[in-house]
């Protein structure tokens, strides 16, 4: 069995590490911890330039017409310097839906704004007291004269603060709980109704409070079928989790990489403590949940690229992924100690982005129980 990347794969991999070390040195992390919109313009822009924000899209829509394998090598990359920018809400969380269900209007109106990176989007999902499951939505969609009024709140939209575009899930019919009557819309991320209120978060993230204020939408903007999106969102989600991996991957690979060389130059009673047999083992088991990580993601992401049966390979990416996640960076700071968490080091970094991947669309426990359903128990 042949698990490598195709020699193509290989460069776009190292052409992105190399870019994302040159332009996204650690230092602009912290910068941008504070700033309003998140991220450097200047860097989207080339990010669009070398084609990245077009990865998915087809070449009708100004796409570069590539599969779900290299938007992973793409992540792995971004997540290996903590890439802030607004590519996994616009381009996974985006462009994602309006290919799975947008009609062909929808697309040409969107799709090549996405792919020449003047479009950004959010996706507005997650309310409040509700649980990782679609099915508990409960925003209402009332019907208008020409389309629906949109009313309630959204937690934990990533970006929505610089959206131009809010893909939002609500309820046009049913209760929560029930599987129909869930519907999407596209919403002008810039509507008066529409109030963003920024998230303070472990990750610096850039998570937003959205409220809904009677925020009227056209029949147009109905992206899928009307009370038809639950299987759109769940098919969604399982594409967005094992992207979150495949991202969690570089993470952790970074982590692992700064533990090993923290294990060789840190010396105690005169001699490297790497050296020790408890951290070699720390490093070790390390190791595993790496490239056991970055084994099970690749493996979702080729059935994604092939268009597999992938929802249990998913949720198992993702069970295994988001404890890796967990123990990963939980070792490194073991072997680095205090230092690990002052500011002026980088893994403490890491350690916020693993912790708030590790519950993105579902907590480990969470995607567990999925993987048992999909067995039939």
């Amino acid at each position: 069995m042949d698990f490598d990347l195709t020699q193509e794969q290989k460069i776009l991999k190292q052409s992105a590490r190399d870019f994302l070390k040159k332009e996204c040195p650690p230092s602009l992390l912290r910068e941008l911890k504070s700033d309003e919109k998140g991220y450097l313009p200047r860097m989207w822009k080339k990010m669009a330039g070398l084609g990245w924000t077009g990865v998915m899209i087809p070449e009708s829509f100004n796409g570069i017409g590539g599969d779900f394998i290299e938007l992973s090598i793409l992540l792995e990359a971004m997540g290996e310097v903590n890439c802030p920018s607004p590519f996994f809400s616009t381009i996974v969380l985006g462009a994602m839906p309006i290919l799975l269900a947008g009609n062909e209007n929808q697309k040409k109106a969107l799709l090549p704004g996405i792919a020449d990176g003047n479009l950004l989007t959010a996706f507005a999902l997650t309310e409040p007291g509700q649980y990782f499951d679609p099915v508990h939505i409960a925003m209402e969609a009332a019907p208008d004269t020409d389309g629906y009024v949109l009313t309630g709140t959204k937690l934990f939209v990533e970006n929505a603060h610089v959206a131009d575009k809010i893909i939002c899930a609500a309820r046009t019919g049913g209760n929560p709980g029930d599987k129909n009557g869930l519907t999407l819309f596209i919403v002008n991320g810039k509507n008066p109704g529409i109030r963003v209120n920024r998230i303070q978060t472990l990750a610096h993230d850039h998570q937003c409070e959205v409220v809904l204020d009677h925020v009227r939408v056209s029949g147009n903007d109905v992206l899928g079928p009307v009370d038809g999106a639950f299987e759109i969102l769940e098919s969604i989600q399982a594409r967005a989790v094992v992207a979150k991996c495949a991202e969690l991957v570089g993470c952790l690979q970074t982590a692992f990489d700064m533990s090993v060389t923290y294990a060789k130059e840190r010396n105690q009673f005169n001699r490297p403590i790497g050296s020790f047999q408890a951290v070699q083992h720390h490093l070790a088991n390390m190791v595993l949940d790496v490239d056991g990580a970055r084994f099970i993601t690749y493996q979702a992401a080729w059935k994604i690229a092939r268009d597999l049966p992938f929802r249990k390979d998913a949720s198992m990416c993702k069970a295994w992924t988001g404890t890796a996640a967990r123990q990963v960076t939980t070792l490194a700071h073991q072997i680095h100690g205090a230092i690990g968490f002052c500011e002026e080091m980088n893994l403490h970094l890491y350690y916020r982005k693993a912790k708030a991947g590790e519950v993105f669309f579902g907590d480990p426990a969470y995607h567990l129980e999925k993987v048992a359903q999909a067995l039939g128990l």
